[in-house]
């Protein structure tokens, strides 16, 4: 039996919400975005009106302004876009238990299973339309087809409120003179490096020689060159699966740029702190580090290293992450915001690799006081015990972390 594959994704879907909460907001370019007095002010989500003058998604609100200098914003309310997200996805879990949420507003739906009762794909993709606008009051676009790479791809081909087919006779005629760029997992770096090669459309990456692919690109070559022939047998997660943790980190975007290597040391502190904790909390530990860097002109910089041992205490990280840091930048710059991330995981219970100079009850005695940090935290609030070296600072640590 072929597979039948839907790609649900909720239009604007910051935006929308926040539509529900004020009606009026439907009648004017709008955008929600992050607080500017605290350098967190990148536009989150736009409204269609908004799109018509350019607004863009991740751009500064700066930017946005210049272009519609009616644009109007509004705060995030993360507590209701999570429940609606919920309430969207309860309305999929009617037509089929499997159900795979992708980020808070899309999901991909099987309903290979579910025909017989409520009809084939595209009946189905329009009754969840339509029951969405009806019920939740916003709207929804639907991709079908026979995998979900070209599910996905299906629902960003028409927005809003559309459903887009493409089915196994006639992918090749939809997919194939669409930019290399629409396709699942083609990012930034990796359209850049097929634009190298001079493949710009699906349809060359499909007619490539995967040998070649995976000489210049690896594993992720090889994986491209399937997607773009339509071969995804990926299974879509029941609802019920466990969902596995792929990495764990922790950001923060400072009330000022850091500058000097005291200053970033103190930030990097603050940002490992929280990231080892969450660490324990899901119970894992990290065998690869990586560094996020963005500067005062949004500009990213990432790098990563290996470790000698897993590890999920945060002076490991942060003297690996400090270690990249002095590495790959130029202390002398400023940086605006930073991210660090454990990858690579392994369960808690793995066993250290000590060496010969290593003091395991130096080990032990840093993990119980973290442990420590952990239980008081709980107790009282994320801001009841702080490093000293970030207490009374500038950079707006404290406000991140209480």
């Amino acid at each position: 039996m072929e597979r039948v594959i839907l790609h649900s994704d909720c239009n604007s879907f910051f935006a929308s919400v926040e539509t529900l909460l004020n009606p009026a907001l439907a009648d004017v370019p709008m955008a929600v975005c992050g607080d500017p007095d605290r350098r967190h002010g990148i536009i989150l989500a736009k409204n269609e009106a908004a799109k018509k003058y350019g607004v863009v998604t991740a751009e500064t609100v700066y930017a946005a302004k210049r272009k519609c200098p009616r644009l109007v914003l509004v705060p995030p309310h993360y507590d209701l876009y999570v429940r609606i997200s919920r309430e969207v996805n309860e309305i999929y879990r009617a037509y089929t238990d499997l159900v795979e949420p992708f980020g808070m507003d899309e999901s991909w739906l099987d309903v290979s299973g579910s025909q017989k009762l409520f009809g084939d794909g595209l009946t189905i993709a329009n009754e969840l339309r339509a029951r969405i606008r009806r019920e939740i009051g916003i709207t929804v676009s639907v991709g079908v087809s026979f995998n979900k790479c070209f599910a996905k791809l299906g629902s960003d081909l028409k927005k809003p409120d559309a459903v887009t087919c493409i089915d196994r006779e006639h992918f090749r005629q939809i997919v194939w003179p669409l930019p290399v760029g629409s396709l699942l997992f083609v990012g930034k770096s990796a359209q850049k490096a097929l634009s190298d090669l001079r493949i710009r459309t699906i349809g060359e990456l499909a007619g490539t020689s995967p040998e070649f692919l995976s000489y210049k690109l690896g594993k992720s070559g090889l994986l491209l060159y399937e997607y773009a022939n339509g071969r995804d047998d990926e299974p879509v997660a029941a609802a019920t699966d466990e969902r596995q943790v792929k990495s764990v980190g922790n950001g923060m975007t400072f009330s000022r740029d850091l500058c000097g290597e005291e200053e970033i040391e103190v930030g990097l502190t603050a940002v490992c702190d929280l990231a080892a904790a969450r660490m324990r909390e899901k119970h894992v530990k990290c065998t690869t580090v990586q560094l996020s860097i963005k500067d005062e002109n949004f500009v990213v910089t990432q790098r990563q290293r290996p470790l000698d041992s897993p590890t999920q205490l945060a002076c490991d990280l942060a003297d690996a992450a400090m270690q990249l840091l002095r590495e790959s930048w130029n202390l002398r710059l400023g940086i605006r915001a930073l991210t660090v991330t454990g990858t690579n995981l392994v369960p808690e219970d793995t066993a250290d690799q000590i060496g010969f100079f290593d003091n395991i009850h130096d080990r032990e005695k840093k993990d119980k006081r973290e442990r420590v940090m952990d239980d008081i935290r709980k107790k009282f609030g994320r801001g009841a015990i702080k490093s000293g070296s970030y207490i009374d600072n500038d950079f707006g640590i404290a406000d991140e972390r209480s």
